[in-house]
């Protein structure tokens, strides 16, 4: 079925939005890009050819390859002109608001058979899947930014969502040149839910002065051999969609887990998100490096008494993914794709687990519980159920509570 598409439709042209056009005119279909007025048309088809024109200079492609795919590129200011396509993606601002009138639209011009997708990367699915009166044909398809370099898309289900529909959506991913993971839907999908009470977890430890944005970003680098920090990251990704996010995630769950950090509330009601304001945690690329902060707990975690800074942001967020694998969301092969290809992670959270073992991951997350470091009071099921069996044999009777001793 997927060989009988030949046109696509998306929905806002920002930065994502004009990424997808590009990924599905690259990979061979009509795309009919559609913006809600000239000036943000215009800044739509900007973010294309800055795009194209920056592969063609890299090599990626060449001239003629280029031209083809302009070709294949069309662009309007008018949903109606996607009455003939076969697919949509949606990649509008997460609001609902905003979605409810791009998929009532969507569902009075396009045919019956169209099926929808919506590029959300937090709000619910299944609500945008309700607007129409085609729920079965609705699905997340969750692109990472930039979307014609990150490899992963999360193909997100409902309830209503027919089983045609999921076959259809994740061969279309696969033809576009995607690793697509099938998840159901839920706060933050698999990424997101796993990124950024990541990052989250690092504006507490700067918050509470535990040790320098540098010190933070250094160290998780270390660990993990990640290409950049949080804090780097936060202000690349935007405080505002890091806190958009946390709500989401809140609002599911209410778990502590989720509940954003003050100053990530602060800087955001301040407007300082980041690069895209020109403040956030870094204001600039030659920002001097902040006095190391004093205390008790900053000097354990310099001198690594029994507090390593890098650990302290990776056990937990391994302690995340194991229940996430443990309450069957989503596979240990799943989560580590996730990471991997959607956030550019050298290694997913189960194979940084492989190479420090349960038994580590464990005793960092109750030093940290011990001095107030996170809200992690237990660590997860599945991660205690890995740690070795105990021979009672090799005891001597030496254990058991001393009460026991008169």
């Amino acid at each position: 079925m997927v060989q009988e598409f030949d046109k696509v439709g998306v929905v806002g042209l920002g930065t994502m939005g004009a990424g997808i056009a590009e990924v599905f005119a690259r990979a061979g279909f009509n795309v009919v890009g559609v913006e809600i007025d000239q000036a943000a048309l215009d800044r739509g088809r900007g973010h294309v050819d800055k795009s194209l024109t920056r592969a063609v200079d890299k090599g990626k492609i060449t001239e003629d390859e280029r031209a083809a795919i302009d070709a294949r590129l069309t662009f309007s200011t008018s949903r109606e002109d996607l009455s003939d396509v076969d697919f949509v993606v949606e990649a509008v601002p997460e609001r609902m608001d905003i979605k409810r009138d791009v998929f009532g639209d969507l569902d009075r011009i396009c045919a019956p058979g169209t099926i929808l997708a919506t590029n959300t990367s937090s709000l619910s699915v299944t609500e945008i899947a309700a607007l129409t009166d085609r729920p079965e044909k609705v699905v997340g398809l969750h692109f990472f930014n930039p979307a014609p370099v990150m490899k992963l898309a999360e193909v997100v289900t409902t309830v209503s969502t027919s089983a045609e529909t999921v076959d259809v959506v994740t061969e279309v991913a696969k033809r576009v040149g995607k690793t697509p993971i099938t998840i159901a839907d839920r706060g933050g999908f698999v990424a997101n839910a796993l990124l950024v009470p990541y990052i989250n977890d690092a504006i507490r430890l700067y918050e509470r002065r535990i040790a320098t944005r540098e010190e933070i970003d250094e160290a998780v680098k270390k660990a993990a051999g990640l290409p950049m920090g949080p804090l780097t990251l936060a202000d690349l990704v935007g405080l505002d969609v890091c806190l958009a996010v946390m709500d989401v995630l809140w609002n599911e769950f209410h778990d502590p887990r989720y509940s954003a950090s003050p100053l990530l509330r602060r800087m955001v009601a301040a407007g300082r998100l980041g690069r895209k304001t020109g403040g956030g945690f870094y204001t600039s690329a030659d920002d001097a490096p902040e006095p190391l902060p004093t205390g008790r707990l900053a000097e354990m975690v310099r001198e690594e008494e029994s507090l390593d800074l890098g650990e302290m942001l990776i056990a937990p967020q391994i302690d995340d993914a194991l229940r996430m694998i443990g309450d069957g969301y989503a596979s240990a092969k799943d989560v580590d794709t996730a990471m991997r290809f959607g956030c550019g992670y050298p290694k997913g959270p189960s194979e940084l687990l492989e190479e420090r073992g349960a038994e580590s991951v464990i005793t960092t997350l109750v030093a940290m519980s011990e001095y107030g470091l996170t809200t992690i009071a237990v660590p997860a099921p599945l991660l205690m159920d890995m740690l070795p069996d105990v021979d009672e044999s090799d005891s001597h009777g030496g254990g058991g509570c001393a009460c026991q001793g008169h």
